[in-house]
């Protein structure tokens, strides 16, 4: 794929979908051992837990079923069809919002000073930076290709 002279290669695109499974897979994990989102959770009404517990199960799956689909249609996310348009679309907006979101609101809040938290929370970031950059790229191709503005 090119932008302006500039080519993503699938590599990196299969790269991006194995991170997003990665970070799928992961999410429980942080959500038990970082944040102890469980307790947090145990304290409100029963309706809000359940509600809670189904954001978080959609935040996973959609950054699954988002790594899945870089995985395993690679080449289609960049044909610059109408679809493709609206799927990069929707995954770079998706990321590119909670890369705004980590900057805007998370800094704010203590993350435990353990070591293996402190880099895991760095590498977390540079992962969602990439899925934003790698999608948002690839949106940006679609989307010239498809409407043919250049």
């Amino acid at each position: 794929m090119k932008i302006m002279n500039l080519t993503i290669p699938n590599w990196l695109i299969i790269l991006s979908g194995i991170g997003q499974i990665f970070t799928a897979l992961i999410y429980p994990y942080i959500r038990h051992q970082v944040f102890d989102w469980y307790n947090d959770v145990k304290q409100l009404k029963p309706l809000n837990q359940e509600i809670a517990k189904t954001y978080g199960r959609y935040i996973q799956g959609l950054n699954f079923s988002f790594g899945l689909i870089a995985i395993l249609f690679t080449n289609e996310l960049k044909e610059q069809s109408a679809l493709a348009v609206a799927l990069t679309g929707l995954i770079a907006a998706y990321w590119v919002g909670k890369v705004a979101t980590q900057i805007a609101y998370y800094p704010m809040y203590e993350i435990p000073k353990r070591t293996l938290f402190k880099v895991g929370s760095y590498f977390m970031n540079s992962l969602f930076v990439l899925f934003a950059v790698v999608n948002t790229m690839l949106f940006i191709h679609n989307l010239i290709g498809h409407y043919k503005i250049f």
